[in-house]
């Protein structure tokens, strides 16, 4: 079963936080319901400015206990080796499944029609 290891930030990227899910998409609608989850200010933690899909628990949970240890500024190295702007990756996500979803109901209503 897929796992992914991620690091979330503020707008402000002044918290980097390391995770590790099941469901990215379910990880991050959580994260944006919940501002004030980790910290007192609102809006904490909504950017995913990085991500790796895992094919295992075993490996995920190795790669997140790596990323952990890692200082912030090897993080920052991290995310800006594959997303150079720390641009919102979660909006492309959020797109891939609308895409899925949408194929997936279309499939359903041509099954039906037949």
């Amino acid at each position: 079963m897929k796992r992914f290891v991620y690091i979330i930030t503020d707008r402000n990227r002044r918290t980097l936080h390391v995770g590790m899910s099941a469901d990215l998409l379910k990880t991050i609608s959580f994260y944006r319901q919940m501002p004030s989850l980790f910290f007192d200010e609102p809006g904490q933690l909504s950017r995913l400015v990085y991500f790796e899909e895992l094919s295992n628990e075993a490996a995920a949970l190795h790669r997140f206990n790596l990323l952990s240890t890692f200082t912030r500024l090897q993080k920052e190295k991290l995310i800006r080796d594959v997303n150079p702007d720390w641009l919102d990756l979660s909006l492309g996500l959020d797109y891939e499944e609308m895409i899925r979803t949408a194929e997936v109901h279309r499939v359903s209503q041509i099954k039906k029609a037949a």
